[in-house]
């Protein structure tokens, strides 16, 4: 396979993967309801989201820089409003 067609590849699925959290961040955001949403899950989820982000800076690929930039940030919004909205875990 091309690089080039790798790299749509990467690109394609990075895309994908980080427009799936808009619609929970814009629905938490607008209704301030985070009664569904786990607080540990987050929690780890975020933290692995950031160390992705992280292995895409020391490797240099731009698909899983931005893709987790993106997701890591949606992620931390989410995140802070659960803290924030919600109860105890």
């Amino acid at each position: 396979m091309s690089p080039h067609a790798i790299e749509l590849i990467g690109a394609l699925a990075a895309v994908l993967t980080t427009i799936s959290f808009v619609p929970q961040a814009w629905k938490t955001w607008r209704t301030r309801d985070v009664s569904g949403i786990s607080l540990i899950m987050y929690a780890v989820f975020t933290v692995g989201v950031g160390l992705w982000l992280v292995y895409g800076w020391l490797l240099g690929a731009w698909p899983i820089i931005v893709a987790n930039a993106v997701t890591f940030t949606l992620a931390l919004l989410i995140l802070g409003m659960r803290i924030r909205y919600g109860r105890a875990a």
